[in-house]
């Protein structure tokens, strides 16, 4: 793997990706076999009766679809130290940590080498792809990415987020100087115990490479606009720092101080330069092409969740385009983008066959008698890889090299077309509803649509939504739903006051509109938080482990989340009920 990984070859990349997606179905067929025969003699499997069997007819006839929640007791198992072949043929010695912004607590997911090797694999087509578009040359990446804390278990297994586990894979940094995207922060800096230390030294870092920074990076786009913003409040120390090259008293980390010191050397004249950039700057537009004169793009995972931070990561790209980094999960990679020009909201994934191998239950199959939705629906029929159609939305059901078995992710994509034989997905949302109290059912994107809407009335007072999260109060009735936002600069009462109107008329789910017009649900709360709320939210997530580069902002807190609930309401400085349908 490293050798293949020193000679990356931009066309053979292409040519085999090309050649594994004539014939997704039979490349599908080979992988589930591969899968089913490594782990033959996993427990879980040999109590479903394959005997042998690794045809996909069988495998579906015999494995049940299941959640993580079906999954629990086994891998609880392996953290408790049981060594026997559980999930897996080989013993699992490793777990990946999922964010926990979702459920509220992080999830165990196994994790063995062959999941590096997929991620290898998605990571060497995508910049494959995207260099043929747009190439860079030898250089650095300034990569906003950070270490989380490694836990052990109770049974000695090393515990991280999914994408720590990646970077601290033997074979990781190789392959980032195969691919011409070695980060330019040393790894004292990634895997510092300090967030804002680690965020200032990345910083510093590109600052010092900057002629050779060839393109700015993280896991998500939030991370990204998160690295920038601080950068407006610190950008004079790190002037500062450069001029004296000396690193500022604030970063306390002794291995950082070290690690920092062995780069920073007096430079007055890459001071002034500097200074003269940010001064010479309106409103900070165009910051990053101004700061990194040679990067080509900015990548990171922009569509979903990540699309209320594209207006912001514009305005600090400028002219530099945006290119959405490809689509996965802490349970395992399923697409790769190789159409980067496409802009982040256009954006599609095209299936690779020979990761993992894939189903896809049709949304039809999660309707109810009354044709609404019900992700609940526990034996629905799902269809191959090369089956989809265009047009129609689905649910994502993996199998993975590492025990997942016909596991249903809770991702809706929809087919917008194919790369040869295999699908190019877009990425719509999660399956799970976030607000609901009645008849209603109102989805993230649901959500997303409703801000982005009346978030368009604070443009007239200049001022702009930093984050946002919701949540379903239920403490009287009726219930209603509470929109926390956290904005930059002043909005007068009167457009507050009208955002929340206009907010609680962006619901247009025909259960929720009903239910406003009959009282069955309450008027909807706009509650306004100072600044740095989310901040003191991404610190608490932190705390419990997660990585920043693998945090997402929870769009809805359910009442269980207490601390965060918390954190919210202690911060709230104004209040508005809509009077839409008064």
């Amino acid at each position: 793997m490293l050798e293949k990984l020193e000679e990356f070859d931009m066309d053979k990349v292409i040519q085999e990706f090309e050649s594994l997606t004539k014939d997704a179905e039979m490349v599908q067929r080979e992988t589930l076999k591969r899968i089913l025969e490594d782990n033959a003699s996993a427990e879980y499997l040999q109590s479903l009766g394959l005997n042998g069997r690794t045809d996909p007819e069988s495998f579906k006839a015999c494995v049940p679809l299941v959640t993580h929640k079906e999954l629990e007791p086994y891998i609880y198992r392996i953290i408790d130290g049981d060594a026997s072949p559980i999930l897996t043929g080989k013993p699992i010695t490793t777990m990946s940590l999922s964010s926990g912004t979702t459920q509220g607590k992080p999830k165990y997911v196994p994790w063995n080498d062959e999941l590096f090797e997929t991620t290898m694999q998605i990571y060497q087509t995508s910049f494959a792809f995207r260099n043929r578009e747009f190439p860079i040359k030898s250089g650095k990446a300034l990569s906003f990415v950070y270490g989380s804390k490694q836990s052990k278990t109770k049974g000695g297994l090393a515990a991280r987020t999914a994408t720590s586990n990646v970077f601290c894979s033997a074979g990781y940094k190789c392959g980032m100087r195969a691919l011409q995207s070695l980060c330019c922060s040393p790894d004292e800096v990634i895997f510092g115990p300090d967030f804002f230390q680690s965020l200032y030294c990345h910083l510093l870092c590109g600052l010092i490479f900057r002629e050779e920074v060839q393109f700015v990076s993280s896991t998500f786009a939030h991370s990204i606009v998160h690295a920038f913003r601080t950068f407006e409040q610190v950008w004079e120390e790190l002037c500062n720092d450069i001029r004296e090259g000396v690193l500022t008293s604030n970063v306390t980390v002794p291995s950082i101080r070290m690690a920092m010191s062995k780069l920073l050397k007096p430079n007055p004249e890459l001071a002034n330069l500097i200074h003269r950039k940010c001064t010479g700057l309106s409103n900070w537009y165009g910051l990053i092409p101004e700061l990194f004169p040679n990067a080509k793009y900015i990548y990171g995972i922009m569509t979903g969740s990540m699309e209320p931070y594209l207006k912001k990561l514009r305005h600090y790209a400028g002219e530099l385009p945006l290119l959405t980094a490809d689509y996965g999960s802490s349970e395992g990679w399923i697409a790769a983008n190789v159409n980067p020009k496409l802009p982040p909201e256009l954006a599609t994934y095209a299936v690779l066959p020979h990761i993992g191998y894939f189903e896809f239950i049709p949304l039809t199959e999660l309707e109810n008698a009354k044709g609404e939705p019900d992700f609940l629906c526990v034996d629905p029929q799902s269809v191959g890889l090369t089956e989809v159609k265009v047009g129609e939305e689905y649910e994502i059901v993996m199998t993975n090299p590492a025990g997942l078995y016909r596991y249903r992710l809770g991702d809706v994509v929809k087919v917008m077309g194919f790369h040869n034989s295999t699908p190019e997905l877009k990425f719509i949302r999660r399956s799970s509803l976030l607000l609901n109290i009645n008849i209603d059912k109102n989805t993230e994107t649901d959500l997303q649509l409703a801000v982005e809407a009346a978030s368009k009335l604070l443009a007239e007072e200049k001022s702009e939504l930093v984050d946002f999260s919701s949540h379903v109060d239920l403490s009287k009735e009726p219930g209603h739903y509470v929109i926390f936002w956290e904005i930059s600069g002043e909005a007068s009462e009167e457009v507050l006051h009208e955002c929340c109107n206009r907010l609680d008329k962006s619901f247009v789910d025909a259960g929720y509109t009903s239910s406003r017009k009959v009282n069955c649900i309450g008027a909807l709360e706009l509650r306004v938080v100072r600044r740095g709320t989310f901040q003191k939210i991404l610190d608490h997530y932190v705390g419990l482990g997660t990585a920043v580069n693998q945090y997402k902002t929870p769009r809805c807190v359910g009442s269980s989340n207490t601390r965060v609930l918390q954190i919210l309401s202690d911060n709230v400085v104004n209040n508005y009920l809509s009077t839409a349908f008064n």
